[in-house]
Protein backbone atom coordinates (compact mmCIF):
# COMPACT_ATOMS: atom_id res chain seq x y z
CA UNK A 1 0.00 0.00 0.00
CA UNK A 2 1.35 3.42 -0.93
CA UNK A 3 1.88 6.04 1.71
CA UNK A 4 -1.16 8.28 1.89
CA UNK A 5 -0.79 12.10 2.09
CA UNK A 6 -2.77 12.19 5.35
CA UNK A 7 0.15 10.40 7.03
CA UNK A 8 2.47 13.29 6.19
CA UNK A 9 -0.11 15.81 7.36
CA UNK A 10 -0.58 14.14 10.75
CA UNK A 11 3.13 13.43 11.16
CA UNK A 12 4.03 17.08 10.66
CA UNK A 13 1.46 18.27 13.21
CA UNK A 14 2.57 15.72 15.81
CA UNK A 15 6.24 16.59 15.29
CA UNK A 16 5.57 20.31 15.81
CA UNK A 17 3.51 19.60 18.95
CA UNK A 18 6.33 17.44 20.31
CA UNK A 19 8.78 20.31 19.74
CA UNK A 20 6.54 22.77 21.58
CA UNK A 21 5.64 20.61 24.58
CA UNK A 22 8.96 19.31 25.83
CA UNK A 23 9.84 18.92 29.50
CA UNK A 24 11.23 22.45 29.77
CA UNK A 25 7.78 23.78 28.91
CA UNK A 26 6.22 22.04 31.93
CA UNK A 27 9.12 22.49 34.37
CA UNK A 28 10.84 25.75 33.46
CA UNK A 29 14.46 26.66 33.93
CA UNK A 30 15.54 27.66 37.42
CA UNK A 31 15.94 31.31 38.34
CA UNK A 32 18.43 32.19 41.09
CA UNK A 33 18.22 35.42 43.04
CA UNK A 34 21.21 37.22 44.61
CA UNK A 35 20.01 36.31 48.12
CA UNK A 36 20.20 32.56 47.39
CA UNK A 37 16.59 31.78 46.54
CA UNK A 38 15.94 29.47 43.58
CA UNK A 39 12.61 29.65 41.78
CA UNK A 40 11.41 27.04 39.28
CA UNK A 41 8.21 27.73 37.31
CA UNK A 42 5.71 24.89 36.76
CA UNK A 43 3.09 25.00 33.99
CA UNK A 44 0.21 22.88 32.75
CA UNK A 45 0.29 22.13 29.03
CA UNK A 46 -2.90 21.21 27.16
CA UNK A 47 -2.85 20.23 23.51
CA UNK A 48 -5.27 19.28 20.83
CA UNK A 49 -5.02 18.61 17.15
CA UNK A 50 -7.18 17.61 14.25
CA UNK A 51 -6.33 16.40 10.82
CA UNK A 52 -8.48 15.31 7.94
CA UNK A 53 -8.68 14.95 4.23
CA UNK A 54 -10.36 13.31 1.34
CA UNK A 55 -9.55 11.68 -1.95
CA UNK A 56 -11.78 12.87 -4.72
CA UNK A 57 -12.28 12.15 -8.37
CA UNK A 58 -11.57 14.88 -10.88
CA UNK A 59 -13.53 15.44 -14.11
CA UNK A 60 -10.57 14.82 -16.32
CA UNK A 61 -8.99 12.03 -14.27
CA UNK A 62 -7.67 9.18 -16.37
CA UNK A 63 -8.28 5.60 -15.38
CA UNK A 64 -5.53 4.20 -13.16
CA UNK A 65 -4.35 7.68 -12.20
CA UNK A 66 -4.15 8.41 -8.46
CA UNK A 67 -7.05 10.42 -7.08
CA UNK A 68 -6.31 13.98 -6.05
CA UNK A 69 -6.16 14.57 -2.31
CA UNK A 70 -7.28 17.58 -0.32
CA UNK A 71 -6.66 17.92 3.37
CA UNK A 72 -5.74 20.08 6.28
CA UNK A 73 -4.68 20.01 9.88
CA UNK A 74 -4.61 22.27 12.86
CA UNK A 75 -3.34 22.28 16.40
CA UNK A 76 -3.71 24.21 19.61
CA UNK A 77 -1.42 24.45 22.62
CA UNK A 78 -2.41 26.11 25.87
CA UNK A 79 0.20 26.77 28.55
CA UNK A 80 -1.04 27.79 32.01
CA UNK A 81 1.41 28.70 34.78
CA UNK A 82 0.21 26.85 37.88
CA UNK A 83 2.96 27.04 40.51
CA UNK A 84 6.49 27.92 41.48
CA UNK A 85 8.90 25.66 43.34
CA UNK A 86 10.80 27.92 45.75
CA UNK A 87 14.03 26.69 47.35
CA UNK A 88 15.42 28.81 50.19
CA UNK A 89 18.08 27.66 52.64
CA UNK A 90 17.41 24.00 51.81
CA UNK A 91 13.65 24.29 52.37
CA UNK A 92 11.50 23.47 49.34
CA UNK A 93 8.03 24.97 49.02
CA UNK A 94 5.46 24.79 46.25
CA UNK A 95 3.60 28.05 45.81
CA UNK A 96 0.52 27.60 43.68
CA UNK A 97 -0.92 30.46 41.68
CA UNK A 98 -4.23 28.81 40.98
CA UNK A 99 -7.41 29.80 42.79
CA UNK A 100 -7.72 28.37 46.30
CA UNK A 101 -8.94 24.81 46.67
CA UNK A 102 -12.67 24.46 46.14
CA UNK A 103 -13.33 21.44 48.34
CA UNK A 104 -12.00 19.71 51.43
CA UNK A 105 -9.96 17.07 49.59
CA UNK A 106 -8.21 19.71 47.48
CA UNK A 107 -7.39 21.69 50.65
CA UNK A 108 -5.94 18.57 52.31
CA UNK A 109 -3.79 17.82 49.27
CA UNK A 110 -2.62 21.45 49.11
CA UNK A 111 -1.64 21.48 52.79
CA UNK A 112 0.07 18.04 52.79
CA UNK A 113 3.64 19.33 52.22
CA UNK A 114 3.36 21.80 55.13
CA UNK A 115 1.85 19.11 57.34
CA UNK A 116 4.72 16.73 56.54
CA UNK A 117 7.25 19.48 57.37
CA UNK A 118 5.57 20.12 60.73
CA UNK A 119 5.42 16.42 61.62
CA UNK A 120 9.09 15.98 60.68
CA UNK A 121 10.04 18.99 62.85
CA UNK A 122 8.19 17.45 65.82
CA UNK A 123 9.89 14.08 65.27
CA UNK A 124 13.31 15.74 65.00
CA UNK A 125 12.65 17.70 68.20
CA UNK A 126 11.59 14.53 70.06
CA UNK A 127 14.72 12.71 68.83
CA UNK A 128 16.93 15.59 69.98
CA UNK A 129 15.25 15.65 73.42
CA UNK A 130 15.65 11.88 73.77
CA UNK A 131 19.31 12.06 72.75
CA UNK A 132 19.91 14.87 75.26
CA UNK A 133 18.28 12.83 78.05
CA UNK A 134 20.34 9.75 77.15
CA UNK A 135 23.54 11.80 77.07
CA UNK A 136 22.65 13.33 80.46
CA UNK A 137 21.90 9.88 81.93
CA UNK A 138 25.16 8.48 80.55
CA UNK A 139 27.20 11.29 82.07
CA UNK A 140 25.77 10.68 85.59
Amino acid sequence: MDKHPINDLMGTVMEKLRDIADVSTVIGGSISTPDGITIIPVSRVSMGFASGGSDFTGKHQKEGQASPFGGGSGASVKIDPIAFVVIKEGVVRVMTIEPPAANTIDRIIDSAPELVDKVMAIIDKKKAEKAAKEAEAASE
